[in-house]
């Protein structure tokens, strides 16, 4: 079977996220820049979970260049891009919730909703590679003391 990565399609892309649909606050050459740089984060090597299923590849990257086009967005209007729970202006307090992840990379991703869409695509297609063990399958390997199981 033959891999072909997928590319950046501006009408689908648009039409799938409608919040860059202004081509002149959003340029296509943009939003293909930003496309481009989310394959740095996501492999699209055609690995057995892409395979499986290429649309959802597509769409991983799509929301990954929503997610960074979103970003840059709230950077250049001088908005963080951490989640706050509460604040007050009296004193001031600000109270930041950290998203229920467990890595900075997912930390990152909650910080928009196209993020947060990508994190759950990943958890269900991306590959986590093969695992051996359990106890059919330790016959074929030496166990402690050198001895097959």
């Amino acid at each position: 079977m033959s891999w072909t990565p997928p590319a950046y399609n501006d009408g689908n892309f648009r039409s799938q996220f409608p919040a860059f649909a202004n081509t002149t606050t959003y340029p296509e050459a943009m939003l293909q820049g930003y496309w481009t740089m989310g394959t740095a984060y996501i492999n699209q090597d055609g690995g057995p979970g892409w395979m499986k299923n290429p649309a959802q590849l597509q769409l991983a990257l799509d929301l990954m260049a929503a997610h960074l086009a979103q970003s840059y967005t709230l950077i250049n209007a001088g908005v963080p891009s951490v989640l706050v729970q509460g604040s007050t202006e009296g004193s001031v307090s600000v109270s930041l919730t950290p998203p229920p992840v467990k890595s900075a990379f997912g930390y990152w991703l909650a910080t928009t909703a196209y993020g947060a869409q990508l994190r759950a695509l990943l958890g269900v297609v991306a590959s986590v590679g093969f695992y051996v063990g359990g106890s059919c399958e330790r016959a074929g390997f030496r166990k402690a003391g050198g001895v097959f199981g």
